[in-house]
């Protein structure tokens, strides 16, 4: 997959006066292809998450355009909300419904934005549960699941829509180590099934394993992209020499 990024500008209002305003992509662009995966890494606030959102279409930015396999992300809708039908997007709180069992909460996207009949959109769930170990948990409420078992089920939710690529945004956050190591494994094993992935992720180890590129962000920037092998082993620029220096220490 080819991940063109031009010169994307975004800011927020922190507070109440909108006329303050907190840059949070500054100008950042960013030329990669990848096979597999794409980790997106760098300090805390410097606007890893805002990019994936931007690239997802979740987040409209203030200027510049994101080109992927050649086109170019809609800007408005209705052509933005059928882009965002080709996507899986999985993020840390899982964003479940607490009132639908798992299988509804999987079956949902199906039936209601891609106007798959029930039947199908069913058999299609639980064909994906049953791949990522969660089948016998369908009839389950999420408050009855695990922290990992949630994710997983967010995880069956977006590939269920066979989408053209995913993006993960933090997805173990708010996992306990274990939890955290279960649901890793699994994203590995999703890196075989040939769907392009873009990884934002804390967890430098597994990026490291996992990842085939990797974009460095700082103040709003990519300052640094290249194979994961040579980010990790010679990273050029000094912030991100700091950074791993930082993250790697223990």
């Amino acid at each position: 997959m080819r991940l063109e990024v031009h010169g994307i500008t975004k800011s927020f209002s922190p507070g109440r006066d909108p006329a303050v305003r907190r840059t949070v992509l500054d100008g950042l662009s960013l030329d990669v292809e990848f096979p597999h995966v794409l980790a997106l890494l760098g300090p805390s606030g410097g606007g890893k998450s805002t990019l994936l959102r931007v690239i997802a279409g979740l987040e409209r930015p203030d200027s510049g355009a994101v080109v992927i396999n050649g086109e170019k992300v809609p800007d408005r809708e209705p052509a933005l909300r059928d882009y965002r039908r080709t996507l899986g997007v999985v993020f840390q709180a899982f964003n479940l419904f607490p009132h639908m069992t798992v299988l509804r909460n999987v079956m949902l996207p199906l039936v209601e934005v891609h106007g798959i009949d029930r039947s199908t959109a069913q058999d299609r769930s639980m064909e994906v549960m049953e791949r990522l170990g969660i089948a016998d948990q369908a009839a389950k409420l999420p408050a009855q699941l695990s922290g990992g078992q949630r994710q997983r089920v967010a995880i069956a939710r977006a590939l269920a829509a066979k989408p053209r690529f995913l993006l993960f945004d933090e997805p173990t956050s708010a996992l306990d180590p274990e939890m955290t190591a279960e649901v890793l494994s699994l994203i590995a094993d999703l890196r075989e099934s040939n769907t392009p992935m873009l990884l934002v992720t804390h967890e430098m180890g597994f990026a490291r394993k996992i990842a085939d590129r990797v974009a460095f962000l700082s103040a709003g920037r990519v300052l640094e992209e290249g194979s994961a092998a040579e980010f990790f082993a010679s990273p050029r620029t000094v912030e991100a020499q700091r950074f791993l220096a930082k993250v790697l220490a223990y």
